[in-house]
């Protein structure tokens, strides 16, 4: 009898697993807004408990962090514009390289993989399509949905309408004690990632920005904040800034001892605080093993893309734990970890 319904919860199990992934797939433009909102719901807590003992109302508490919220979007967008600024006021000299460059390949692609480009046309213009900017412009439509859904979300969190301790105690832990005790370490380790990781991507971004203004490569701002993004995909980030960054320096600088040292300094950035001041800023208790960190990577870039790529690792931590709270679980939270 034991066996038998051993069996029949595997069966299920095999059963239900890509079921849910194929739901969290089909209805990301859903679910990716809701997860992205309690990250960012959680971050916010201590604030909103701080202003609850100074017998603030919540919906003020509400408003301030919304206002907090809209703030740092604004600075965002501010550096975006400064340095969408910075790249219109440029001379022509980059552009005129990148056209020389562009040519050399032209004529590779053309004699080595027989690839046809259009005559008496400019290749900047080839590489750029009028066809793409019905993408482009879906692309912004569908980004601009999420963000206001998240908006949203995450109004619904911090009012408590969604209520994060409500639903793990009666969905997945069904234990009060238990459920109040997980909900701290979650709300505890998962702060400190997204701490940590803003830090450790701010002077990312503020590093390869002094590079560029020291190497004297152009939009040192747009490289600055490129880098400050894609840090915040776990360990492809860091290779994407250094290739894409590369690859623009070698259009502009020659490629001598310059150019050479130059990698080397935006390397040893991500190197330094990537490498280095990450892990001993996260501490041991929140390490995770590298092969589950590309196996999650992996998973949730091919469920989700680029959000998924961004939220693999914080939804890693949130699995652990969960699957620290049961004793046939315990195992595979220690094996995510790699404690065994």
């Amino acid at each position: 009898m034991i066996n038998q319904t051993r069996t029949t919860n595997m069966l299920l199990l095999i059963i239900v697993i890509p079921l849910v992934f194929y739901l969290l797939k089909t209805l990301s433009f859903i679910f990716i807004p809701l997860v992205f909102s309690m990250f960012i719901a959680l971050l916010f807590l201590p604030l909103m408990r701080w202003l609850g003992k100074r017998n603030i109302p919540k919906m003020a508490s509400i408003v301030i962090v919304v206002l907090l919220i809209v703030l740092g979007l604004w600075v965002g967008i501010e550096l975006v514009k400064l340095s969408s600024q910075q790249i219109m006021a440029t001379k022509s000299e980059f552009f005129d390289k990148a056209e020389i460059k562009l040519l050399n390949l032209k004529s590779y692609l053309t004699t080595t993989f027989g690839v046809e480009f259009k005559e008496n046309e400019n290749v900047l213009a080839q590489f750029l399509q009028k066809e793409n900017l019905g993408t482009t412009f879906d692309f912004i439509r569908k980004l601009a949905t999420s963000i206001l859904m998240t908006a949203f979300f995450v109004v619904l969190w911090l009012a408590e309408s969604i209520n994060m301790h409500q639903l793990l105690n009666t969905t997945i832990l069904k234990q009060r004690h238990t459920s109040v005790k997980t909900f701290i370490k979650i709300e505890k380790d998962l702060i400190k990632f997204i701490k940590v990781k803003f830090l450790v991507s701010l002077l990312t971004g503020i590093g390869t920005g002094l590079a560029c203004v020291f190497f004297d490569v152009s939009f040192p701002i747009f490289w600055g904040l490129f880098a400050f993004a894609i840090n915040f995909v776990q360990m492809v980030g860091s290779f994407i800034a250094v290739i894409s960054l590369a690859i623009f320096a070698f259009v502009e600088l020659d490629p001598s001892s310059t150019l050479f040292f130059f990698v080397l300094s935006i390397t040893g950035v991500q190197v330094l605080f990537g490498a280095i001041m990450e892990p001993i800023f996260m501490g041991k208790s929140f390490s995770i093993n590298i092969i589950t960190v590309l196996v999650m990577l992996m998973l949730w870039g091919f469920i989700w893309g680029i959000p998924g790529l961004i939220m693999a690792i914080p939804i890693t931590v949130f699995i652990k734990i969960i699957l620290e709270q049961f004793p046939n679980t315990k195992r595979i939270a220690d094996l995510l970890s790699g404690t065994t």
